[in-house]
Parts: structure tokens; sequence; C-alpha cells
């Protein structure tokens, strides 16, 4: 019987010290594996603009949080040696991928504030390398459904939204026409012709549409055409839905836009998730998922529109907070 205690007790001993160095061993191989999950991250600038330095505050604060080191560089005169130790480097705006794909050999590339055109068109075949590198973007333009369902919110007696089309969104019809028709609108576009005066296709869109959406597309919108735009269509009494904060300010009765602190949010999230395992894996390219709504008071006033609140609508709208 002592013996057989013995051997038992002997066993149990060996097992249970067995259990222990397994134990042990975990938590070894536990903190190496958090050792490694720290990465650089390079985040490169188009330049020193505030929208791009808000987006890499944002950036650079969570990971910081997160344990990842990230530097700043800047698209002029970006090398191959400024990105030697990165994991992953994030390009904030179109000269900063463009500088990124121009390079060899770089690291997976995440593009952000970049317009979902741009990248579809050539952005990402060049950030890709024609699919030798991991490469995904954050657009900087808002998903049209989203579009469309807050103008059925905003206006629920609108029929018809106009839009105005540059040659190089004309692509863009067929899905205009897609997701408004889900929400019982029509659409009313015109196409510009290269180097076409604005004025006559706005006013013949303008004159058939209950509003004006307003597209991200600086061959139709840029500081020299944004005032006219607006003021022909407060003539009109068509209010215009934009994309910007400053839109809104400058005349638009609301608009729904992503800031770039949102944006650098929803690119970081993305990073840090993608950092977890031993391999880089970036989620798909998609629209922002945070967003804002702002609404001019005066402009609603003077057209006669009562809207719900912007936090109203933005709940509805499902954003994410």
């Amino acid at each position: 019987m002592g013996d057989t205690l013995g051997a038992s007790g002997s066993r149990s001993g060996c097992v249970f010290r067995h259990l222990i160095g397994l134990l042990l061993l975990a938590v070894c191989l536990s903190g190496v594996s958090g050792q490694a999950l720290a990465a650089r991250v390079a985040v490169i600038l188009s330049d020193d603009s505030a929208p791009y330095q808000e987006a890499y505050e944002v950036v650079r604060s969570y990971l910081d949080d997160s344990g990842h080191k990230t530097v700043r560089i800047y698209a002029k005169g970006l090398t191959p040696v400024a990105l030697k130790e990165a994991r992953l480097a994030v390009a904030v705006g179109v000269l900063a991928a463009d500088a990124l794909a121009d390079l060899p050999a770089t690291p997976p590339v995440l593009a952000v504030l970049v317009p979902r055109a741009w990248y579809i068109k050539t952005g990402r075949a060049r950030l890709s390398d024609e699919g030798n590198r991991q490469a995904s973007a954050i657009y900087i333009d808002q998903p049209i459904e989203r579009q469309a369902a807050l103008i059925r919110l905003a206006f629920p007696d609108a029929r018809r939204v106009g839009v105005l089309l540059s040659p190089s969104q004309a692509g863009l019809q067929s899905e205009l026409e897609s997701a408004l028709r889900a929400q019982r609108l029509s659409l009313v576009h015109a196409i510009l012709a290269n180097d076409e005066q604005l004025i006559i296709p706005l006013e013949s869109v303008l004159a058939d549409s209950d509003l004006l959406l307003a597209l991200p597309d600086p061959q139709v919108i840029n500081r020299n055409t944004a005032q006219s735009i607006l003021l022909t269509s407060y003539r009109y009494r068509d209010p215009v839905v934009g994309y910007s904060r400053s839109l809104t300010r400058a005349g638009a009765l609301l608009s729904l836009h992503s800031s770039p602190a949102e944006i650098g949010r929803q690119a970081a999230e993305w990073v840090n998730v993608a950092l977890l395992g031993n391999m880089v894996r970036l989620p798909a390219p998609a629209h922002p998922a945070y967003f804002s709504i702002s609404i001019n008071e005066q402009v609603a006033r003077s057209l006669g529109f009562t809207l719900p609140p912007a936090v109203e609508l933005e709940k509805r709208l499902g954003g994410a907070r």
C-alpha cells in the first residue's frame, strides 16, 4: 500500500511539475508574442496641411496606446530607407499614396482620405504593385446608399435628385440611379463636357429637380465654382446636400461628411487589428464607418425647410460612435 501510494505520489508530482512547466512556457511565449505584436507604422502625409495632421495625430495617439511606434513622414522626398523597418504604411491623401506607389518593395499600404473613384481607377493597381503587395483604402467619400437614405429622411416629399457629373465620374450614374430608386427617388443628371461652362447644365438639372446632391468631384465643385453652384441653386429654391462641413457653412442646407479625425480613428482601428498576427491582414477597401451631419439653419429657414436635428439624422442612419 505504501509503495503504491509512494508511486502514485511520485507520478502526481511529475504530472504537477510538467503542468507547471507548460504553464511557465505558455507565459513566456505569451510575453514573446506580446512583444512581437508591437510594430513600427509609417504614416506618410501628402503635405503638412491641417486635415492630414489631424488624421495623423489620431492614428498616432491610438497606436501609441496599443504599444506600436508611429513615425510621421512627408510624401515629398520619400525614400525606401524611411520605410525600412515599417511593418505597415498608412498613406494620408492621394499624393502620399502616389509617392508610396512609386517605391519598390514597400510594406502593406492602407490609403486613407482618398476618393473611391481614384482608388478603383488607378490607386488600387499602383499601390498593390499589380497584386504583389497588400493594399487597401478608407475612402473620403460617403457611400451613395447612405446619401440617398439621408435625402429621404431629411426631405420626405422629395422625388427628383439632381446631380452634376464630370466625365471621370460618369460611371457613377448607374450606382446613383440604383441607390436613389431604393429610396423612391429618381435621378436627374448632366455630364459636363470637357471645358464646358457650368451654368447651362446646372440650370437644366435644377429646373427638373427638388434638390441638388453635390459629390466630391473637383472638376465640378472647386474654389472657382462652389459659390456659383450654391447661389444658382438658392435662386431655384433647390436645397444643396453637400459632402463637407465647409460646404454647409458656405450655403449647402446640410452635408454628410467624415472628418479627418473620424477617418483617422477608423484607420487606427484597422491597423491595430491588422497587426495582431504574424501576417499583416488588411480589410477590404471601405467607405467611412464614422460620419457626421451638419445643417445650415439659416439656409433651412430661408428655403422653408424644417429638418430633424443632426444628431437624430445621424442616429437614424446608423452612425457608429
